[in-house]
């Protein structure tokens, strides 16, 4: 085994006996299935009959679906800690810690036939396969795009800076209490994306990977941002609301709250800014201590099913981890896949977990210091 850094933060967990080994066979299934999830992930036709991709699920297997939604990735670590929970559908900055902490179980993924279909560059992606053993099965990505009012916007920001920089917006007005941010730790990689193309001679090569000197940098950044930020948001909801009826007119946000407000009839639209954009691969991951887990085995199988991969990204606003899913989806439509940025692949930086010891230069300063230096900021510090 090579002694990489996730490997060696592994090994508290391997020796305390908390990594299982993947099941070889199922058995028969146990009736339920307990997922954390992101808001409009697990969809059983409540909000909107035509997204149903639980209720076949549950007639097919016998095994009834609960859901948990969690806003942030912090939250799903801390439920899956926890436990109680058979499946998470965990971005790259919670699937590392994971399983890091021994929380999620390796793969077998010959349980698994339509593993096979899944885009070939999300097969072995890093924040799920360590040392060649999969962790989770790939779900949806997007990016993390820029939302803006187009009555404000006439034409559409080329730049982050309008979050990141005071200046007088095309409406004559100022930027200062108009624009949002996210409220979680994961944003210092927005910063550091940014200064990678304003200050290039930080020399910053990963958002993710940043020495001390790129760290102060991005944290100097977002200091300056908190002077801007009228409000920080984590749950889509609200910021549907925000942009809807508290005069926010720009943030950083995913698909799922542009699409909801295009089909509200707001003046709403996205762009990929110049800088890139970070954004997100998300991983149905299973609970080390899963209950359920012949019923966690048949939705991994199921989540792979084009036709719910095309009603999730026409639902959510992301793309679908198996390519054959942009073909032939009446809620997707032929266009689908390309409004939802399939072709901005090459520009997300993928959320990753930030760990002390990284390939682009050695030192970097890890994820716990990204927290706490965060709640400093939102705090005024």
């Amino acid at each position: 085994m090579k002694l990489t850094p996730l490997t060696l933060a592994l090994i508290p967990a391997l020796l305390a006996g908390q990594v299982q080994a993947a099941p070889t066979t199922l058995g028969k299934g146990e009736g339920q299935l307990n997922i954390v999830a992101w808001a409009g992930y697990v969809e059983r036709g409540e909000t909107d009959k035509n997204y149903d991709w639980v209720t076949g699920f549950e007639k097919e297997t016998g095994c009834k679906v609960n859901v948990k939604t969690a806003a942030t990735s912090d939250e799903m670590v801390a439920l899956m800690n926890e436990g109680g929970f058979d499946l998470v559908t965990a971005s790259g900055d919670a699937s590392l810690r994971l399983i890091a902490g021994g929380k999620v179980q390796a793969l077998n993924l010959a349980l698994i036939p339509s593993y096979s279909k899944i885009d070939p560059r999300l097969q072995n992606a890093p924040w799920h396969t360590v040392d060649g053993k999969h962790y989770g099965v790939p779900y949806q990505w997007g990016g993390n795009i820029l939302m803006y009012n187009t009555k404000v916007f006439p034409k559409a920001p080329d730049s982050w800076s309008v979050v990141f920089e005071e200046q007088t917006l095309p409406d004559g007005k100022s930027n200062k209490g108009r624009v949002q941010a996210f409220d979680g730790p994961i944003h210092i990689a927005d910063a550091a994306l940014y200064l990678m193309s304003h200050q290039p001679a930080l020399g910053i090569k990963d958002p993710y990977e940043l020495n001390e000197e790129q760290y102060k940098a991005s944290l100097d950044l977002l200091r300056k941002q908190r002077q801007l930020v009228g409000r920080y948001w984590h749950d889509a909801f609200v910021q549907i609301d925000d942009f809807k009826n508290e005069g926010v007119v720009a943030s950083g946000s995913w698909p799922f709250q542009a699409n909801t407000l295009i089909a509200d009839k707001q003046p709403i639209a996205t762009t990929v800014p110049k800088e890139g954009v970070t954004g997100w691969a998300d991983t149905s991951m299973v609970h080390s201590e899963a209950k359920n887990l012949t019923c966690a085995y048949q939705w991994l199988e199921h989540s792979l099913n084009n036709k719910l991969q095309g009603d999730l990204a026409s639902w959510f606003g992301s793309v679908p981890v198996v390519p054959a899913a942009c073909e032939g989806n009446a809620l997707l439509g032929k266009e689908g896949c390309k409004t939802n940025g399939i072709d901005n692949f090459d520009r997300v930086h993928f959320w990753r977990t930030p760990v002390s010891q990284c390939k682009s230069q050695g030192t970097c300063v890890p994820y716990y210091r990204w927290v706490s230096d965060y709640i400093a900021i939102l705090g005024g510090r």
